[in-house]
């Protein structure tokens, strides 16, 4: 297993309201955030070596994860790496739909899930992703050794709420990034940032505000959890 030097640089992502939710309860997602800010976070995605997702949020969002940024995607190349990063799954049931947005293009796709489901779910996709078991649980710290060896520095967690918690609560997150919508949801059956039940903070591992910055009515908020110094 990697040591705290060896592992990717772990950035987490997420939008909320200022009441903490991700998302209201409704069918179709709720944008938390604006033109400037999702423009950010594609900068972001085109710095990563590779975007993280939970297989929910794959159910739910059918997202594409690609660099939408055509100048962005041209650098990348230039720089000698595929034009978007490689997307990671992490799925517990291996139910997925091979006709996702995610398995729709030729950039490296992983998915990691428990040993027990792999071969199911290695026939279910064929060449569409690449499945990798690691153990009997998913097990984070397996996840980032096996991205480690695919030369992978620097990883983007864009959620779901389970994702996005159990990082959290890993202590695998150097870096959080925090946009603030200026509105609230206030629906208990909403999903939140963090899953109730959770349980962090410690007087040794406080988040380090590294950043406060305006993108128009959204409030970006920084903070470090490490000292680790991210890839360029």
């Amino acid at each position: 297993m990697t040591d705290g030097t060896d592992r990717p640089y772990v950035l987490l992502s997420c939008a909320m309201s200022v009441d903490g939710y991700i998302d209201d309860a409704t069918p179709e997602r709720l944008l938390l955030s604006n033109a400037a800010d999702f423009d950010r976070v594609d900068g972001e995605r085109a710095a990563s070596d590779a975007i993280v997702v939970g297989a929910n949020t794959i159910r739910r969002e059918n997202p594409r994860l690609l660099v939408r940024s055509p100048a962005r995607r041209r650098d990348r190349v230039a720089a000698g790496q595929p034009a978007s990063p490689a997307k990671v799954t992490l799925t517990v049931s291996g139910d997925l739909d091979p006709a996702a947005n995610f398995f729709a293009d030729d950039t490296l796709t992983l998915v990691y899930c428990p040993s027990g489901v792999a071969a199911a779910l290695r026939e279910r996709l064929g060449d569409r992703a690449t499945v990798v078991g690691v153990g009997a649980s998913l097990e984070l710290e397996a996840v980032l050794d096996d991205l480690a060896g695919r030369g992978i520095q620097r990883v983007m967690v864009e959620g779901g709420q389970s994702v996005l918690t159990t990082f959290l609560t890993s202590g695998l997150v150097d870096e959080l990034q925090l946009a603030v919508a200026p509105f609230f949801v206030g629906d208990r059956d909403a999903p939140r940032f963090v899953g109730s039940g959770s349980f962090f903070w410690t007087p040794t591992n406080t988040m380090r505000l590294a950043g406060v910055a305006a993108i128009g009515d959204v409030a970006l908020l920084r903070y470090r959890m490490t000292d680790r110094v991210p890839p360029r």
